[in-house]
């Protein structure tokens, strides 16, 4: 399922960082490599689960792959996120008036 892959892409602070600088700007790999403590190879790997799960795209100028985020993504696991915001206070609401009954 993609959310899935979206939230375990999300689970991992290094990732939600790149997530972060590429919705800002676009990067290439080698950019975003120099801001990490870890090899271009790990950073690649961030990138691949970013790519994976729709959050970041890419395309090429010249021979350089840029990086950018994807809003879209996000926002199809947001909307996941507000339906299960609805079920949570639909739920309170019928306890509320439960305990309202007593």
């Amino acid at each position: 399922m993609p959310v899935d892959r979206i939230f375990r892409a999300l689970a991992d602070a290094t990732r939600r960082d790149i997530l972060r600088r590429t919705l800002a700007g676009e990067s290439t790999v080698s950019e975003l490599a120099d801001r990490y403590d870890m090899s271009f190879a790990a950073v690649r790997e961030h990138v691949n689960v970013l790519e994976e799960a729709g959050l970041i795209t890419d395309h090429r100028i010249g021979r350089e792959r840029r990086i950018r985020g994807d809003l879209r993504a996000i926002r199809g696991a947001q909307r996941l996120l507000d339906a299960f915001e609805d079920i949570w206070r639909a739920r309170v609401g019928r306890l509320d008036a439960l305990l309202a009954e007593d």
